[in-house]
């Protein structure tokens, strides 16, 4: 029996302390509604100036920030070696100096190009005698003086002999050298290298003296002229982009000065980490943006219509952003929204599902934080 009353007196203090707990957590929510919400008279609303309305709907654009470097068509970037190779006579070039296309930036020398200027004139002349053979075979022939078969071979020798000729001529251009212009009384050890590009050299990779192979690069050129931006743009943000839409970039070292861009080329072909390049070229050629330079760029992107407020509508509180929801003409509950985009005096609400078809302060909403804050420091 004693058992049985105290299982009973058990049963009715654990009964009474959760309708305690219970009405406790009531409370701290009454509490915690109670702090969002703030309450005027009708002489503070008339001071706050409070405006009331919907959400509406914008065109907002958003802005992408993404970086990229400056980088050189190739055709405006050009290695510069010596076929023939050889050794370097002369040169007077150094990084960063402007060149002109066709100026002399080196001078080469080898035995080997007077080998190939001997052999030249040497295939030259033999040509002549070989031509005059062959149309002295051909009357021959004709009048059957001579046999087909004889006709035949200084044909071919004569054939061989123009071929020759032309192949030596090539390997002569191929270092720069006129073939019509050489003789036997201006035969040269040295070669000139001339600039192939209006421009800025690069890189110098030789010395006065030193003995280059054909493979070797003896100078980097690069024409600036038609530089543009490579940008590294995640997969996520592509199908916002389109051939011909505006940019701006800009350096780290002058963030200030923006220089306007066009999209010319979306590349198709994603990288390991889910990026694409996209090129863009300058509208306005500047000679202090050098290739390889890193840069920053802001891409606008226009979306749809979304639902907005004005900028004046939002509150920010202990880290958070909110807005206020007219509860009744005097009474209004600060409510958390999720922004998104910002554009003249407009933001983007995400979570707009929470504010449709509802009464929003749109004007006096820091006085309303301010009166809570008060209310706050009051209790």
């Amino acid at each position: 029996m004693k058992r049985t009353h105290f299982i009973m007196w058990i049963s009715v203090l654990l009964s009474a302390c959760h309708t305690k707990q219970n009405t406790s957590n009531q409370q701290a929510a009454a509490i915690t509604t109670n702090e969002m919400r703030s309450k005027l008279t009708d002489a503070q609303l008339k001071v706050a100036k409070i405006e009331l309305g919907e959400l509406e709907e914008k065109s907002i654009s958003s802005i992408i920030k993404v970086n990229g470097k400056i980088d050189v068509p190739p055709q405006n970037m050009v290695s510069v070696s010596m076929p023939l190779g050889g050794y370097l006579k002369t040169t007077k070039l150094l990084p960063g100096m402007h060149i002109s296309k066709g100026e002399v930036i080196a001078t080469m020398e080898d035995q080997q190009y007077i080998q190939l200027q001997q052999e030249y004139l040497t295939a030259k002349s033999k040509l002549i005698y070989t031509e005059a053979e062959y149309n002295r075979q051909k009357e021959l022939n004709q009048s059957k003086a001579s046999s087909d078969k004889t006709f035949q071979q200084i044909q071919m020798e004569y054939s061989n002999q123009k071929i020759a000729l032309k192949a030596l001529g090539e390997k002569l251009q191929l270092i720069n050298i006129n073939p019509n212009s050489i003789s036997e009384n201006n035969i040269s050890k040295s070669v000139n290298i001339y600039a192939p590009i209006n421009g800025f050299v690069s890189k110098v990779n030789v010395n006065i003296g030193k003995y280059l192979n054909p493979a070797d690069v003896l100078f980097e050129l690069v024409n600036p002229s038609d530089i543009h931006l490579n940008l590294m743009i995640f997969e996520k943000d592509l199908d916002k982009l389109f051939v011909g839409q505006s940019l701006v970039a800009y350096t780290n070292n002058k963030p200030d000065i923006k220089h306007p861009c066009e999209i010319i080329l979306i590349s198709k072909d994603l990288s390991n980490e889910r990026s694409a390049e996209v090129h863009c070229h300058f509208e306005d050629y500047d000679k202090s943006l050098l290739p390889g330079m890193y840069m920053n760029a802001d891409i606008e992107i226009i979306s749809n219509n979304t639902l907005a407020l004005p900028e004046d509508a939002i509150v920010n509180f202990e880290g958070k952003h909110y807005a206020f929801i007219a509860l009744s003409a005097h009474e209004f509950e600060m409510t958390e929204v999720v922004l998104g985009a910002q554009e003249n005096g407009f933001v983007e609400i995400k979570n707009n599902q929470v504010f449709t078809q509802k009464q929003i302060v749109r004007s006096g909403a820091y006085t309303l934080l301010m009166s809570l804050k008060n209310k706050a420091n009051e209790e």
